[in-house]
């Protein structure tokens, strides 16, 4: 899953609360039994993994409602360590191993909506709150865990078809749960969270083709590598020409008309929670802008978005000016 796989500091994996589901006190206690300073620590953590793992989804998050923001924050602390876990640059550990604790992962978000939770995980913790609170439904976050699977499991698409799976799994399952952590006035919101998680995967996938390439990972479908005459092994040594160029011009306006289809859903969401939206959907859409910028180079080059036009962003969008859609 391509999700930002830049390795976090081992301070943030506290003994205990390493995604492997390794260490803690196997204890599991009711989430409602858990002090006010065990659950304020336990979204601490989870702010420290935002704030570290995405500074744009951060930046994103500060502008909800602080008990959404928490939320969030735990949201996304769940997915970066299923993303972890599933990492193949990480600890070498081979695809039974790695299909096992997805499997003791699950286990454990089983766990969470029952109520029952081991206090000593922070994460589990912030999750499993969460959960309850917001009356999570379970099938978009036991999807999410079937496509960290996908990713132990196969390593090539042929089709859009399958890849729109892969990231309906990993991408549009997460914006389905937001949805109902920040509110939204019309179930049409769904559908619009299911095309901007399409969007977003798509971003991931074109930002990492070099870091993916390197771990034999290739999520371009291949029946469009064919149709632009751009061959796999080309992909894998990092080659850019021209008929790259053609083929990235292809992917980044298929994500964009993504990000426009979906535009039109913020406003069915909770009007206190808009902005958030606006603002991290239009930060990640800047990265399809630096991907041309930078010649289309994701081999030797990572696109991001620099701090100043994050600011500006943000900025814009506070002033009361507006974002407009990608594109």
């Amino acid at each position: 899953m391509t999700t930002t796989r830049r390795n976090l500091d081992k301070k943030l994996w506290p003994e205990g609360a390493k995604p492997s589901g390794q260490g803690g006190t196997g204890e599991s206690r009711p989430v409602e039994s858990l002090s006010p300073a065990q659950l304020e620590a336990a979204f601490r953590y989870c702010q420290r993994v935002t704030r570290r793992g995405s500074r744009s989804f951060y930046l994103g998050s500060r502008l909800l409602p602080p008990d959404k923001r928490r939320a969030v924050w735990a949201l996304y602390t769940f997915c970066r360590s299923s993303d972890d876990m599933v990492d193949l640059e990480q600890d070498g550990l081979a695809t039974e191993a790695r299909l096992a604790q997805v499997s003791e992962w699950e286990r454990q978000v089983r766990d969470c909506f029952a109520g029952q939770v081991d206090s000593s995980r922070p994460a589990m913790v912030a999750l499993a709150h969460t959960f309850a609170r917001y009356k999570v439904p379970q099938a978009p976050v036991f999807e999410l865990l079937e496509g960290m699977r996908m990713d132990l499991t196969r390593s090539r698409y042929a089709s859009f078809e399958e890849l729109e799976l892969y990231c309906y799994r990993v991408a549009s399952t997460v914006g389905l749960v937001m949805c109902e952590i920040i509110g939204y006035t019309d179930k049409r919101a769904l559908h619009y969270a299911v095309k901007l998680g399409m969007a977003m995967q798509l971003t991931n996938i074109l930002r990492d083709v070099g870091e993916d390439a390197r771990i034999g990972r290739v999520y371009l479908p291949q029946e469009e590598l064919r149709r632009f005459g751009y061959r796999e092994e080309d992909l894998l040594a990092g080659v850019s020409n021209d008929r790259w160029r053609e083929l990235l011009r292809f992917q980044i306006e298929r994500a964009r008309q993504y990000y426009r289809a979906a535009w039109p859903g913020i406003d069915l969401l909770d009007p206190a929670c808009r902005n958030s939206i606006r603002v991290a959907a239009r930060l990640y859409s800047l990265i399809l802008d630096q991907i041309e910028r930078n010649d289309y180079d994701v081999f030797t080059r990572r696109a991001y978005v620099p701090l100043p036009q994050k600011l500006l962003c943000l900025a814009k969008q506070l002033a009361g000016k507006g974002l407009q859609a990608p594109g």
